[in-house]
């Protein structure tokens, strides 16, 4: 059976740096957690003029995992625990925080230097209590190494992680989340199939849908509601979404600054630790 739109959210803009806006749909005035789906942030597209200097500093993370999907233009990141990497149009990253991390991330040097356009969706997505004090992680997936799914001409959407279509996707998670990005063509039809019970999440990053016999533009992200299974979506524009569907993580969330706890006194003492030093240097 269709699975009934629970919710359907504006990305509002918010001011994230004293350069940067992003467009933020989840948390919400109307639904506020899709727990283990914690924030949904997207920025741009903006364009990036040679010689700007845009970077977001040095800053500290805990009990939740950073994940960036790159849509337009190329991205860096480098950690306290050692990690970098940068990421290119329809590659992934996925950074797992854990007890906790300083990052720093922001358009490549190279961009930074030629110009370009620059385009992508950071999505923090929760962990469970038993695993918030884990070492931090760092992967990346190139577009290449995205299986894709659902597969037809004027259809190209690739699975960055979990099972999905008789494919495995290649970013490992803490929590078992499938998230799957990519371009449906105007005219056609995708189905997908979620799993009845879980948090199920389509955010339209361009273009205009028919989900479930409701249109839905830009910007917006649907929220399911947990029963039934079935998403019809037909693409009444060019069209790029992000689909997410996970198991519910059914324990508190408390969220404060850059930290996703259980309580707020976990949230305060992880204020705390970064004030103290506690998540180490970082020079980038």
């Amino acid at each position: 059976m269709k699975k009934k739109i629970q919710h359907i959210l504006a990305g509002r803009e918010k001011q994230i740096t004293k350069e940067d806006t992003v467009r933020q749909p989840l948390p919400h005035i109307d639904f506020r957690f899709a727990n283990p789906f914690v924030v949904l942030h997207h920025m741009g597209p903006k364009e990036v003029k040679p010689g700007q200097e845009l970077r977001i500093h040095p800053h500290p993370h805990r009990g939740f995992a950073p994940v960036t999907f790159q849509l337009q233009g190329e991205g860096y990141h480098k950690d306290s625990a050692g990690n970098s990497g940068t990421i290119k149009s329809g590659d992934v990253q996925w950074m797992f925080a854990g007890k906790g991390v300083l990052h720093s991330e922001g358009p490549t040097a190279e961009l930074l230097k030629n110009g370009g356009m620059q385009e992508l969706i950071q999505l923090w997505i929760n962990v469970p209590k038993a695993n918030k004090w884990d070492q931090p992680t760092y992967q990346s997936a190139t577009k290449a190494q995205q299986p894709n799914v659902l597969q037809q001409e004027g259809v190209k959407l690739r699975l960055a992680s979990g099972i999905y279509d008789g494919q495995t996707g290649p970013i490992q998670s803490i929590t078992p989340v499938i998230s799957i990005v990519g371009e449906i063509a105007q005219g056609k039809q995708v189905q997908m199939m979620a799993t009845p019970g879980y948090w199920t999440l389509l955010y339209i990053a361009k273009g205009r849908v028919n989900v479930n016999q409701e249109t839905v533009g830009q910007y917006n992200l649907v929220v399911f509601e947990k029963d039934n299974e079935e998403i019809i979506i037909t693409a009444e524009e060019d069209t790029q979404i992000l689909y997410l569907s996970a198991e519910p993580i059914d324990e508190p969330v408390a969220a404060k600054d850059n930290f996703v706890m259980n309580t707020a006194q976990e949230t305060n003492q992880a204020i705390e630790d970064y004030k103290s030093g506690l998540f180490g240097t970082l020079e980038f």
